[in-house]
């Protein structure tokens, strides 16, 4: 296909080896509609993952269409330094009314690494307009991921994504993570006590003076694995913030506009954070659009005579795009109409359920699902919990074989997820689960006679 060739001359993709693309070359996508993909192959598609967990509402939503192709006629861009738009201002409106209690401000991005790095930035900036220059670090857990800027990076676990560029990131501190499958305390959720929450108190107690905040995703860890861990370990980590006088960073990019069966993750608990940092679903999945919520303490911490020099000296070219603004409240419109989270609120236990059928397999270690969001841990020896090695790609197996079956999934490593658009129907659900067991069902049969 000529398209598609021309793609391959000139077009580097994001997490891609592109030598694979000698076997499996881009698929070439026309058209979508709901949670399907039209291909230019004749193929249909299921977009389980929300075209990078971004989709809410379903593809060319007839509202945020309407939404969007109105505002180009009015205006397209305009800088948000000393200028401002109403779809900027009623968003902003409209954010803080749906967010925690504590948060006040908007300050608008164009993605979630920037909107984790105004976050930080604003919290680093914070300690020191106050004179406490001696808060430097953050404190981050093992199999986060906040993005692929700098700062982002250097607060995310160290993975295949950063590794390499480890010796630009800034110091900061890692804690074990809650990961029930493979406990880092050698315990079991049923009996627990959240004994795992010492290994940040152990790193608090010792450095709280130079650590500005703590950042974490609520409630699941994304890209780590799609790992949930239980709601008790982020209350006491607000406990240990709330102690110490330390920032909670909550990074609900992945997270937020309803995909753990609530509108922020964080609704699970009765936390007050200092920070949320949102993007992906924010336009519905359709244009891009970051921003970090803060509270009036924060913004008040930089408000002062020009002389003082305690602006806030960040920004980028298309922060508040009045375009991106206006799709992300049709999408809050649509949230509203169709009342999106209570359709939710009805397939999530049937969901729930018929992920539990997937632990009778060989191959799956592990099943976690929240809200729609669910995942299976792909491992070579069920007892011991031995993982596949890099090689042998059982991860990549099961990608090539959902796309011969008219599924786009996109593993992390050795965990097969879903993250479907919110829009989806039960008959829908009801087919891609089983297209992906059957799968998984032939991958366990292939290992078993391998053994």
């Amino acid at each position: 296909m000529e398209l598609v060739e021309k793609d391959l001359r000139y077009i580097w993709h994001p997490y891609t080896q592109m030598k694979d693309t000698e076997e499996l070359p881009p698929i070439l996508i026309e058209r979508a509609e709901g949670i399907k993909l039209y291909g230019a192959n004749g193929r249909v598609y299921y977009d389980t993952i929300a075209s990078w967990w971004c989709n809410v509402h379903g593809h060319c939503h007839p509202r945020i269409k309407e939404a969007i192709k109105s505002q180009v006629d009015q205006l397209d861009h305009i800088l948000l330094a000393g200028f401002t738009h109403k779809p900027a201002i009623l968003l902003a409106e409209k954010l803080i009314s749906i967010a925690p209690k504590s948060l006040s401000k908007v300050f608008f991005s164009d993605n979630g690494s920037t909107s984790v790095e105004t976050a930080l930035k604003l919290s680093f900036q914070y300690w020191h307009n106050l004179g406490r220059v001696e808060k430097k670090r953050f404190l981050s857990l093992e199999y986060g991921y906040h993005g692929d800027t700098l700062g982002a990076m250097a607060v995310s676990d160290l993975n295949p994504f950063n590794k390499c560029f480890e010796w630009l990131f800034y110091g900061g501190y890692k804690a074990s993570a809650p990961y029930c499958y493979r406990c880092p305390v050698g315990k079991i959720r049923k009996t627990c006590n959240i004994e795992c929450i010492e290994f940040i108190e152990h790193i608090v107690k010792a450095r709280a003076d130079e650590i500005c905040g703590i950042i974490l995703e609520p409630l699941v860890f994304g890209a780590g694995g799609m790992i949930v861990y239980p709601k008790e370990y982020l209350e006491k980590v607000d406990e240990i913030a709330l102690k110490y006088n330390l920032h909670l960073i909550l990074d609900e990019v992945a997270t937020g506009f309803g995909r753990t069966g609530k509108m922020f993750a964080t609704e699970y608990t009765h936390i007050q954070p200092d920070f949320l940092c949102l993007s992906k679903g924010i336009t519905g999945g359709t244009l891009p659009l970051g921003a970090t919520l803060t509270t009036e303490k924060i913004y008040s911490a930089f408000y002062d005579d020009y002389s003082k020099q305690k602006t806030f000296y960040h920004g980028h070219t298309y922060t508040a795009n009045p375009i991106s603004t206006a799709a992300s409240l049709a999408s809050l419109q649509v949230f509203e109409e169709e009342e999106t989270l209570k359709r939710c609120a009805k397939i999530i236990p049937i969901f729930h359920e018929r992920l539990e059928r997937f632990r009778e397999l060989s191959l799956v270690g592990d099943v976690r699902y929240i809200g729609m969001l669910g995942g299976f841990e792909l491992v070579k020896d069920k007892k011991t919990k031995e993982p596949f090695s890099l090689s042998e790609r059982i991860g990549y197996k099961v990608y090539k074989e959902g796309l011969k079956r008219g599924l786009i999934l996109r593993p992390l490593g050795d965990v097969i997820y879903l993250f479907p658009p919110l829009c989806i129907k039960e008959e829908e659900l009801t087919e891609i689960l089983e297209t992906i067991y059957s799968i998984l069902l032939s991958f366990s049969l292939q290992s078993n006679q391998a053994i």
